[in-house]
């Protein structure tokens, strides 16, 4: 009995965890968890934060051992001047060196990693909304597929009945055999462009698998993507519009660490060892020393007047790209928004006609049972059914990749 439930909850589980492999989000999911620039961008952000512990681990004293050992030995007179030399140097030391933190420079430097972790993790934000859009643009193309093979099944299906009909009244001679033929070349088409329909959804199938860096060739039934038109968010809220933000709030930093940069440095030090020439009582020779530094900039060449005017430029910089990027996300925006009421329009109007393409359809099959429509009309008729179909799905597809589009500018 346990063997018996085993069985059944495996078979449970593989059927759920198949069945969520054919949806948009699946595919998102694993193209994002599979991308290599979005985990190098996690690195970079895992990076920073220990830049952030080397700033701190910088201002905390620093303890460093040396050891300098010399002997200039003088042979029957000749050798160095003992004046100079003393004879030998022998120096063993602890050394403790900290430089006194300013607190605003701390601040400013932690700021300026800060802004250079919201920068990377914008970018990051911007890359995964990228691979989104492409992976939905992709993931609709192989859907958009799909829906027309599976049409000219049913469609080739519906005619393979025809047929059979067609058939037994042209052995009866209410059709002639040529109408006949040209019925079977009609069939053969429809079966010929099936074969190629799914050659297409084969490819752009295995290109959806490809971007999502999934190694798997099998062929599975793809869900309707479930996508709708998003409501914008303000453009000053956007995460593209957000990295100019955070360029602004650098610039204003850097000028920051300008400015403490010419402000006075101190450094306290102190050392403990062993410092001695051997000349005179070696063994006493053991001692500290400690103290204090400070520089003060006094004059650079107006050097701080050049960076503020670096910085300068650089703000002018990013104001003009600033604005451009107003105009056109605006100008696209429009754009994309006009584009679909177009094509939502232009499906009404197809689907307007597809009824009566529908009603003329019906009316002929009837109408060729009892031999009273030419096979021509018929073909005709069924041309134009199938022209009108593959126009619905063809602008239905567009429809959605343009709500792709402009959901892309939704986060």
């Amino acid at each position: 009995m346990k063997k018996i439930v085993s069985i059944f909850f495996f078979i449970t589980v593989a059927a759920a965890s198949f069945s969520q492999n054919n949806t948009l989000d699946y595919f998102i999911n694993r193209a994002v968890a599979n991308s290599p620039l979005i985990k190098d961008y996690a690195n970079q952000m895992e990076s920073i934060h220990a830049d952030s512990l080397l700033v701190r681990a910088s201002y905390k004293p620093q303890v460093t051992g040396t050891s300098f050992n010399s002997y200039p030995p003088v042979i029957k007179g000749v050798g160095y001047d003992e004046a100079i030399t003393n004879g030998g140097n022998f120096s063993t030391l602890v050394g403790v060196n900290k430089s006194i933190p300013n607190k605003k420079n701390l601040d400013a430097q932690f700021e300026s990693l800060r802004l250079q972790n919201k920068s990377i993790a914008n970018a990051s934000g911007i890359s995964e909304q990228d691979l989104r859009r492409t992976i939905t643009a992709q993931y609709i193309t192989a859907y958009g597929d799909m829906l027309q093979l599976n049409f000219n099944k049913s469609i080739d299906s519906f005619l393979a009945k025809e047929e059979i009909v067609l058939k037994k009244l042209t052995e009866q001679n209410v059709y002639r055999q040529v109408d006949y033929l040209a019925f079977l070349v009609t069939l053969q088409q429809q079966r010929l462009l099936i074969r190629q329909q799914g050659i297409q959804f084969q490819n752009d199938f295995a290109s959806l698998n490809y971007l999502c860096g999934i190694s798997d060739t099998s062929m599975i039934e793809l869900k309707d993507p479930g996508i709708h038109l998003n409501t914008l968010p303000g453009i000053e809220n956007s995460i593209f519009f957000k990295q100019f933000s955070i360029d602004s709030l650098r610039l204003l930093n850097n000028k920051t660490l300008v400015d403490l940069s010419y402000k006075p440095k101190f450094n306290v030090f102190a050392d403990a060892g062993f410092n001695s020439s051997l000349a005179y009582r070696a063994y006493k020779n053991f001692g500290t020393s400690f103290g204090i530094s400070a520089s003060v900039p006094i004059y650079d060449g107006r050097q701080r007047k050049i960076q503020y005017s670096k910085i300068a430029i650089a703000e002018r910089t990013r104001q003009n790209y600033q604005s451009f990027f107003t105009s056109q996300y605006n100008q696209q925006i429009a754009q994309l928004t006009q584009q679909l009421k177009a094509t939502e329009s232009l499906i009404n109007d197809i689907n307007d006609e597809l009824k009566y393409s529908e009603s003329l359809i019906t009316v002929n099959k009837k109408l060729l049972e009892t031999g009273e429509v030419k096979i021509a009309d018929y073909i005709l008729a069924l041309s134009s059914y199938l022209n009108a179909k593959n126009l619905v799905t063809q602008n239905n597809i567009n429809r959605l990749q343009i709500i792709n589009q402009i959901n892309y500018w939704n986060r």
